[in-house]
């Protein structure tokens, strides 16, 4: 059977379509029959179930009506009975759909203007559709545009192709940095959203991973992975730090991103408006990264609390303001790029406060353990921080310090568990007088001291400490337009973390009943019940 001129015209339009807006010629079938099948209800009526199929090959389009089939007819327009429908399927039982062929009609102005508009919108929907499934996998990628306009200081990148438009917002862009229509630009894409307008694509040239991604471009041992990026820290067109180190012991890390001559470097800083870049090399040893961070400054000592993720470092004190940097540059990229907060002192400060630490521990061993200066000093310049400290120590430790003997040290030692004895009975009577009671002290991981600070905030009960959340132990903090605001928490000054907050709460929870006690696990670690409220 031939193929008649029109709907060889109708397949010839398909194609085009398709090849235009690169979209799977499935879908504008498919829109098509959408489109043809609003026009039939113009004709047919509104309420009926029309529904418009197209031949791929031959280009025929036939339209059917749907009925549902249903014991009694209410709407002869989409029902039928179920005797009537067995004349056309002996199979057919209630709740099926039967269809009813429909002859073809000639489509008048009305109606080829509204199913034109259906099958425009379609298409507009299938190329969003595309251009979302390509950008989405793309959120990572460096890619380049032309700038088509700017708006208020944001830019408009055309992408060419199907790829549509992109936005680089005014505080994406590095400061002082300005482009004109038709400029071409490079940009990071860090986000990609599905919104009604369409896809919105968000680039930025501020994004740390944006010098990352240039590196990769310039440097092959990036892209091939010998060399690998392990951090970066940027103030935006002013100066970079960049962390890397090689998985090969034959290539040195920071000379392969250097390049001969500085070449590849400076094509990045070329590309990002000049900013100075500190190519650093990243070590597993927090200590060595840190110090390495802080380049070009040097550093005489570190001191690092891991617990805190805080590093302590003193650096001569001619290198103070270059271990800073201008407005404090150096050591927020430095802190940035490592995770690590880092406090800044010079020989001589750091000289003066341990001077002041060392006095302060001195004067508080005389006051606890009635001892002479001297025997005070011995015992803080080896290193006793706390009475505690000296009273669970090994005795023979004690007894090691020059000018000791073992019955010098049984002596100190009594003497400090004797002051902790003291110091628990006046925090345990304190404790009884706030109110506190006394299956409090049953929770693991909580002291006397702890108890007192409770009670002072109202928590007497094993209810009350059940009801907290963990912010309410161990505070809070959050940033506003008016800066910093903080919660001190009921036990902050006891540096609890809030995993172990959390197990405060948890078994007190228990103990109330609120909840069942976490089953052990073959390992010998306790499960969460599935039914347990958090703790925060």
């Amino acid at each position: 059977m031939a193929v008649s001129a029109n709907r060889l015209e109708l397949l010839q339009i398909v194609d085009a379509v398709a090849r235009e807006k690169s979209i799977d010629r499935s879908i504008v079938l498919a829109s098509m029959e959408d489109a043809m099948q609003k026009a039939a209800r113009s004709r047919y009526g509104q309420e009926t179930e029309v529904r418009a199929e197209i031949n791929p090959k031959t280009g025929e389009i036939r339209f059917s009506r749907l009925l549902l089939v249903v014991d009694s007819v209410e709407n002869e327009a989409t029902q039928i009975t179920l005797t009537e429908a067995q004349k056309k399927n002996p199979s057919a039982q209630i709740g099926d759909w039967i269809a009813e062929s429909l002859p073809p009609f000639d489509f008048g102005r009305i109606p080829a203007q509204a199913s034109k508009q259906v099958l425009v919108q379609k298409i507009r929907e299938a190329e969003r559709d595309k251009q979302y499934d390509v950008f989405k996998d793309r959120i990572g990628e460096i890619i380049n545009g032309q700038v088509k306009r700017v708006e208020y200081g944001n830019v408009v990148v055309d992408l060419g192709g199907a790829g549509g438009e992109a936005v680089v917002r005014r505080d994406e862009l590095i400061p002082r940095e300005m482009f004109r229509p038709g400029d071409r630009l490079r940009a990071y894409v860090y986000d990609v959203r599905r919104e009604a307008r369409g896809p919105q694509i968000f680039l930025s040239r501020t994004h740390p991973q944006f010098t990352a991604k240039l590196f990769a471009q310039e440097v092959p041992e990036i892209y091939d992975g010998i060399v690998e990026v392990k951090a970066v820290a940027r103030d935006p067109g002013s100066r970079a730090k960049i962390a890397v180190v090689s998985n090969d012991s034959s290539i040195d890390p920071v000379g392969a991103c250097v390049g001969m001559r500085g070449s590849r470097v400076q094509a990045v800083v070329n590309e990002m408006q000049g900013e100075k870049i500190d190519i650093i090399p990243w070590s597993v040893d927090a200590a060595t990264f840190i110090v390495n961070a802080l380049q070009p400054a040097e550093v005489m000592k570190v001191v690092l609390d891991e617990d805190s993720t805080r590093i302590e470092v003193v650096v001569p004190d001619d290198q103070l303001s270059l271990a800073i940097g201008r407005r404090g540059q150096n050591v927020r990229l430095a802190s940035q790029l490592t995770g690590w907060d880092i406090d800044i002192l010079t020989e001589a400060e750091e000289s003066e406060r341990r001077q002041k630490e060392f006095a302060e521990r001195t004067a508080a061993f005389m006051a606890a353990l009635d001892v002479d200066e001297t025997v005070a000093q011995l015992l803080a310049s080896e290193g006793f921080r706390t009475v505690e400290e000296i009273a669970y120590v090994e005795p023979h430790e004690l007894a090691s310090i020059e000018g000791f003997d073992a019955e010098t040290a049984g002596e100190i030692q009594s003497r400090a568990l004797a002051h902790l004895a003291r110091i628990e009975t006046e925090h345990d009577d304190a404790r009884k007088a706030l109110g506190v009671a006394d299956e409090l002290k049953e929770i693991d991981g909580i002291t006397t001291p702890m108890l007192v600070k409770l009670g002072q905030n109202g928590v007497q009960t094993i209810e009350d400490l059940a009801g907290c959340a963990s912010d309410d132990l161990i505070g809070w903090s959050e940033r506003t337009d008016a800066g910093e605001k903080k919660f001190t928490g009921y036990l902050s000054e006891f540096g609890l973390s809030r995993e172990q907050a959390d197990a405060l709460i948890m078994a007190a929870r228990v103990r109330a009943g609120w909840v069942e006690a976490k089953p052990e696990t073959p390992e010998g670690e306790t499960a969460e019940p599935a039914d347990a409220p958090p703790a925060a």
